[in-house]
């Protein structure tokens, strides 16, 4: 009996062993199955202008991720801060809070995902938070107003070493920042071992070379190893890897040429350097339009037509990019497999 009892009690340490081992590693096809998606950019009003832009991500079909610029309003009168999304840090408490343009429109469509409950597709909204600011107020609230809704979103057990990566548990959204240190110690440090993770955090990209000239800095870019790009491997907080398109094409969109089988290359590489280290990865801002039809997009990320970016947005999904960023939702949306199509506030069904 006692023999029976060690070999029983040697198994399930065992069992938990691999258990531990098997979960060092970022599942990447708990994302998509690992595939491409529209990442929605700068989705949110500016100065009051294009209120529509949740609206039209969600209408373009899922999964999507939908970028928030954040930043910290205080009325001068009470001190009463809030959270509003904003692109840049200088408010005037006329921006729009986050609860309000993000949380209370895609409510419904939240609510139609766990009404039907297809839990194998979640999540299906992807909430990117690029802070305008760091400070401590902006934080504390952020993750206060995560924790009202939860219940929506995409968590993971606090591990006592970060590099022991719990896996995440599937909901309708996963809510993901960028790189900043002080935003990791607000959502990571500071959560207590065994409570869930509510955001998860950007790989940092590696030290450049110091005293480069603009100019050889954006060669050494554009042709260095991936392997020197990105250094570190997942944590419990760290999931995702976030990428000027400068890394793929010297000098970026502004200095696009043709597109090669070169650049294809180089951009397989990376893409195939993030997925084998356990990252996801971005890219922005791929747009190609005509200047006269810009819908507030502004100049610097794009291509310049249609014919320059349509094949960059081909090569990213075949590359396997999971956040295709641009402006242009509903055109790059076509490009991608949609699932729920019913889940779209526009639909009749």
């Amino acid at each position: 009996m006692l023999k029976f009892r060690a070999l029983a009690f040697v198994e399930v340490l065992l069992a938990a062993s691999l258990g531990t081992a098997a979960a060092q590693t970022n599942d990447l096809k708990f994302l998509n199955d690992n595939r491409s998606m529209l990442d929605a950019h700068n989705c949110y009003p500016y100065e009051g202008q294009w209120q529509d832009r949740v609206s039209r991500a969600l209408n373009s079909g899922f999964p999507v991720s939908i970028e928030q610029d954040l930043a910290w309003y205080a009325d001068p009168a009470t001190g009463k801060g809030r959270v509003v999304v904003s692109h840049t840090p200088k408010t005037t408490g006329t921006e729009p809070t986050l609860k309000a343009y993000f949380f209370e429109q895609v409510k419904p469509v939240v609510e139609k995902i766990l009404k039907e409950n297809k839990q194998s597709e979640w999540p299906l909204i992807v909430l990117h938070f690029d802070f305008k600011d760091n400070q401590p107020a902006l934080h504390e609230a952020v993750w206060n107003l995560l924790g009202e809704y939860e219940p929506w979103l995409s968590t993971a057990v606090k591990t006592s070493d970060p590099h022991q990566i719990s896996p995440i548990q599937k909901k309708p959204i996963l809510v993901i920042t960028e790189d900043n240190d002080a935003q990791e110690k607000a959502f990571f440090d500071r959560v207590p071992v065994g409570a869930k993770l509510r955001i998860f955090g950007s790989a940092h990209s590696a030290p450049h070379p110091e005293n480069l000239s603009r100019a050889e800095l954006a060669h050494w870019e554009a042709t260095t190893s991936p392997a020197n790009l990105l250094t570190e491997t997942p944590t419990n907080y760290r999931r995702w890897w976030n990428n000027s398109w400068a890394v793929v094409e010297e000098g970026g969109q502004a200095n696009a040429g043709e597109w090669t089988a070169q650049d294809e290359k180089r951009l397989r590489e990376i893409v195939d350097h993030a997925h084998n280290k356990g990252f996801w990865i971005r890219f922005y801002t791929l747009d190609g339009f005509d200047p006269q039809k810009n819908q507030g997009w502004g100049a610097s990320y794009n291509f310049g037509s249609r014919e320059a970016v349509l094949p960059r947005w081909k090569a990213a999904i075949s590359a396997g990019v999971n956040f295709v960023a641009t402006d242009q939702y509903e055109d790059f949306a076509t490009m991608v497999p949609q699932i729920e199509k019913s889940l779209r506030p526009g639909s009749s069904r």
